[in-house]
């Protein structure tokens, strides 16, 4: 798997640099599915406005707008109401996977309903994660990032990586994303732990760990 774990989107020429290296061409010539997902199970971001300005490119978070070739939109809620045949193939076919923030827990239960889970590892698209659909990946989130309350109750999540992510490290509007906030937090992970800020992402490739930051970040080991 290829993955590009970001805190708010392609948004320095560090983190640009590192996508086209995974894509291995130009931007403009891959095509892109958009997954809003995430956004419509927090309270802050959707559905709504949020949700409609992601999807057309018009959010502070550079992902769709990036000048891809074609952008389509892939709604995992949707997904079980129809045949597979309707959405697996243009999945498999896409170069990147663009996926966006909200609340990860609704994300990973619905990339489970939808198939979506089992289908990732197979994949050869590139995968963009914003936020929560950076922390879907790692084994669980952590109680101070639980919100959406799954089914099952819990805090697991997809466990394709193995470690967990802490993302917008000191951001303005979230006064409470301290370092130390992010050293409580990693002390309850199972595994190591990434906290980022807004300048940084984590790419994955093949197992293969490397950040990639123009900003800051800190490991912490188990």
């Amino acid at each position: 798997m290829r993955l590009l774990l970001t805190s708010a989107g392609v948004n320095n020429k560090s983190i640009h640099n590192a996508l086209i290296d995974m894509l291995g061409k130009p931007i403009a010539g891959c095509n892109a599915l958009c997954i809003p997902t995430a956004m419509y199970g927090h309270p802050w971001v959707g559905p709504g406005i949020n949700a409609w300005e992601f999807i057309s490119g018009k959010s502070e978070n550079p992902m769709v707008d990036l000048g891809w070739k074609s952008v389509g939109v892939l709604e995992l809620t949707a997904l079980p109401s129809i045949s597979k045949d309707r959405w697996v193939p243009l999945v498999q076919e896409t170069d990147v996977l663009l996926v966006s923030g909200g609340d990860a827990l609704y994300l990973n239960h619905w990339m489970r309903q939808s198939g979506l889970a089992e289908l990732l590892p197979t994949l050869q698209a590139v995968y963009v994660g914003m936020s929560a659909g950076s922390m879907v990946m790692a084994p669980n989130i952590g109680k101070y990032f639980s919100g959406w309350t799954p089914p099952a109750g819990g805090d697991e999540a997809l466990g394709l990586v193995d470690f967990a992510i802490f993302p917008h490290l000191d951001h303005e509007l979230l006064p409470d994303n301290t370092m130390a906030a992010a050293e409580r937090w990693a002390a309850g992970m199972r595994g190591p732990s990434y906290a980022i800020d807004d300048q940084t992402a984590i790419k994955v490739t093949d197992g293969a760990v490397e950040v990639v930051s123009e900003g800051n970040w800190r490991i912490f080991h188990k």
